[in-house]
Formats: structure tokens, C-alpha cells, sequence
């Protein structure tokens, strides 16, 4: 049988972009952030603090996300959803941790520090610490697509 926390760790080490979903009110939202991951499965993206996402984050922490790697209909489907907490990361260290995964992968040290400095939209590190991650792979599991791996 496949190693599945390997096969995360590859998924997420490959893929760039997440679709995060939040909700307040009963009023689902999506949207699509850059992200990077640390060993521990964690999810960081770096967004602006007047976005709906970041916004709703700090009035409901409980989020979703999809992450799928570009393919044709031709391909043998693969992708990965995630339920967790999320989180605005305000901790020195915290920051340290996000900013060492997603500084050179997503963007370089100048653009976050301008980033993080813009007066009208100013940008701050967020973390998912994931509950469960549902991978879907035919590649690796045949008929039986459909893997979970809680934490």
C-alpha cells in the first residue's frame, strides 16, 4: 500500500495554489491564495488583511481547501481537499516559520516586505493547521480513490 503522508507531502511540495474555502452566516466563500507547507502538513498563505477570506478567518476559523495539480481530461484524476483551523500568525516566530516556506517559492524577501508594509493593503502570514486531508488518486490507489488521513 502507497505511503499516503508521502504522497501529500509530494502533492503539496508539487502544487502552488489552493482554493480556501470560509464561512460566516451560513454564507460560504471561496477563493484562490498561493500557498507553501512545512513539514508538519501546516498550510501558509500570505494575504492582504482587507480581503473577505482574511476577514472571515478571524470571525470563523473553521476552513477547507482544494488543491489541484493542472490536468486534461485525459489524465487519471488527482487532487487533495483539507479541512483545519486557520489562523492570522501574529507571533514573531510564527512569521519566521511561514515566511521560511513561502519566501522564494511563492515570493521573494522584497515583494512580502512591501507587501506587509503597503499602507492600503497591508498583508500578513496565515496558517491551517489541518484536522483531515482527503486524497483523491487513482494513480496510486486504482479503483480505490478516495484516502484519508487524519491528524
Amino acid at each position: 500500500m502507497a505511503d499516503i503522508r508521502k504522497i501529500i507531502e509530494d502533492y503539496l511540495a508539487n502544487t502552488k495554489m489552493m482554493q480556501l474555502a470560509t464561512s460566516i452566516d451560513a454564507q460560504p466563500w471561496i477563493c484562490n491564495v498561493w500557498f507553501a507547507s512545512d513539514e508538519d502538513l501546516n498550510i501558509y498563505w500570505f494575504s492582504s488583511t482587507t480581503r473577505r477570506h482574511s476577514n472571515e478567518v478571524l470571525k470563523n476559523n473553521k476552513v477547507a481547501a482544494a488543491i489541484v495539480a493542472p490536468q486534461t481530461p485525459q489524465d487519471t484524476p488527482r487532487g487533495l481537499q483539507l479541512q483545519g483551523h486557520a489562523e492570522v500568525l501574529t507571533n514573531d516566530e510564527d512569521v519566521k516559520i511561514a515566511r521560511s516556506v513561502y519566501e522564494g517559492r511563492i515570493f521573494d524577501a522584497a515583494t512580502i516586505d512591501s507587501l506587509i508594509k503597503n499602507k492600503e493593503k497591508p498583508h500578513k502570514f496565515y496558517r491551517i493547521k489541518p484536522t483531515q486531508f482527503v486524497l483523491f488518486d487513482g494513480e496510486n490507489f486504482g479503483d480505490n480513490w478516495r484516502q484519508e488521513y487524519n491528524l
